[in-house]
């Protein structure tokens, strides 16, 4: 997991988005802004201007700078002294508003950056923690080849040489999109949520035994890759003499905790003449009816007892 972020990686990646410009401390740019700890739990990363619970990054727009200029000159002196004498790594100023000489000069003498962003504060606010909760968001790396089957992200796994990438390939040339193969960086983007990408050195690539690496993006054009999805599903292949006895009612539907999120399972045994393409369409359309509420198993069970029922009458 990323705790930290240099202020100067969070100016390069947001540089055009929210207009980003240098009013005092470019030569600080290898400052970082810490993530929350134990110990620092109650500071948060980002928010409007608050010198009771301080944010790693001070947000002033209109309404903020305006408070200070209605202030006496020791109160402004005081306050000004407090947003660069506590928790704070980082200073924004929304709006491309100009920024009050006495602002910039404490900021410089504390040594904290100070940032101008073209867009309002709530915006910029907005911005940087979404930037910020998936910089910073806990992460793993899974084995598996990850895809995006009608809309849901679908982490295809098993053992070596099991046929992970053979039926990507054919998802593939069914439609559906590749996100990664081999190896895919999750990242916990919410209390529930797993994001799902591929390594910058992976991208647009499929290992296929047989055909080397294949580049997706040249063979079947940019549409067939996706940059992330969330984790919906995950389909395990394995050896049909090894696939443990099934419930034939129920399936081998069971929940898999990665990360404290609890991600449906599916495992489809391999074997001669089994569509895992066609298979893995239908577990995908099944886990859709299922979120929805639909559970053809349970629908079934109550279609017998009321045959039942109505046999007994």
């Amino acid at each position: 997991m990323s705790t930290t972020l240099l202020i100067s990686t969070l100016y390069d990646a947001l540089k055009k988005k929210l207009g980003l410009e240098w009013v005092t401390g470019e030569e600080l740019g290898e400052h970082a802004i810490q993530a929350a700890t134990d110990a620092t739990a109650e500071v948060s990363l980002i928010g409007n201007l608050n010198l009771i619970n301080q944010h790693r990054i001070q947000v002033l727009g209109t309404k903020e700078l305006e408070y200070l200029d209605n202030l006496k000159k020791n109160s402004r002196k005081d306050t000004i002294s407090q947003l660069f004498s506590g928790q704070s790594d980082l200073v924004i100023i929304a709006r491309r508003l100009e920024t009050p000489g006495d602002l910039v000069a404490a900021a410089a003498a504390s040594r904290i950056p100070v940032l101008s962003s073209c867009l309002p504060s709530e915006e910029t606010i907005q911005h940087l923690r979404y930037f910020l909760g998936n910089y910073l968001a806990e992460k793993i790396t899974l084995h598996g080849v990850f895809m995006e089957v009608m809309g849901t992200g679908v982490l295809i796994t098993g053992v070596s040489s099991i046929g992970k990438s053979e039926l990507a390939l054919e998802l593939l040339t069914r439609g559906h999109r590749l996100i990664a193969d081999d190896a895919t960086e999750f990242s916990r983007i919410a209390p529930d949520v797993l994001n799902g990408t591929c390594p910058e050195m992976l991208r647009d690539f499929l290992e296929v035994r047989g055909l080397g690496i294949l580049n997706v993006r040249a063979m079947f054009g940019a549409s067939a890759i996706k940059q992330d999805r969330n984790l919906r599903l995950i389909i395990v292949l394995q050896e049909m003499g090894e696939a443990a006895a099934m419930d034939r009612l129920h399936g081998s539907r069971r929940m898999r905790t990665i990360m404290e999120v609890e991600i449906p399972e599916i495992t489809l045994p391999v074997g001669p003449g089994r569509n895992l393409a066609v298979l893995v369409e239908a577990a995908v359309r099944n886990h859709i009816l299922n979120v929805k509420g639909y559970d053809a198993s349970q629908a079934f069970i109550e279609r017998q007892k009321q045959r039942l029922e109505n046999v007994s009458r």
